[in-house]
């Protein structure tokens, strides 16, 4: 299998259902990819851009894990690629460190999935790989997966359960 990267870009891991679910799995079931907790590494430090250079460097296939926040991604994922993502790696003249590589989008809604063309929020991802010569490699999306549900056990229980059936879904995307 190649090298797969995950970016938790989760803000408050100890927080969620879904995306901790989505994590737990991918763990276990790929036990040979590499996994990166933003929020436990850089929520009030600084980000370690050599160290995750080298981790993108590594990485054949680079997957972007998060809950959507206001149609976007969370502020500390946009941070880390703001600050790692930089002229001279990743684009630019000389920046072909991304170049060949794949980035992968897997993210959580607390609204409905169908509610709307949440893909249309992330045009900018795309055209980042088009900027760093990566290939987009595609989405996994599980919406109805709030907050605000998990208070009632039964709902709990449907967003665990459909937590487990993204992280099954992009296991499968990464193993095609």
């Amino acid at each position: 299998m190649k090298n797969i990267l995950i970016i938790s870009g989760h803000t408050d891991m100890d927080d969620s259902v879904a995306n901790k679910t989505i994590m737990s799995i991918l763990e276990e079931k790929l036990p040979e990819c590499r996994t990166v907790y933003l929020d436990r590494l850089y929520t009030h430090k600084p980000i370690d851009v050599a160290t995750e250079q080298q981790n993108l460097i590594w990485a054949d296939t680079i997957v972007l894990q998060f809950p959507v926040f206001w149609f976007s991604m969370p502020s500390l994922m946009h941070r880390w690629m703001e600050e790692v993502f930089l002229h001279g790696f990743s684009h630019g003249s000389a920046g072909d460190k991304l170049k060949g590589k794949t980035m992968v989008l897997s993210y959580t809604t607390g609204a409905p999935a169908d509610c709307m063309n949440w893909d249309d929020f992330f045009h900018f991802l795309r055209g980042a790989c088009q900027f760093t010569g990566m290939s987009y490699g595609g989405t996994v999306h599980t919406g109805s997966v709030s907050y605000n549900l998990r208070q009632d056990p039964q709902q709990l229980a449907e967003i665990t359960q459909r937590a487990a059936a993204h992280a099954e879904k992009l296991i499968a995307l990464l193993q095609a």
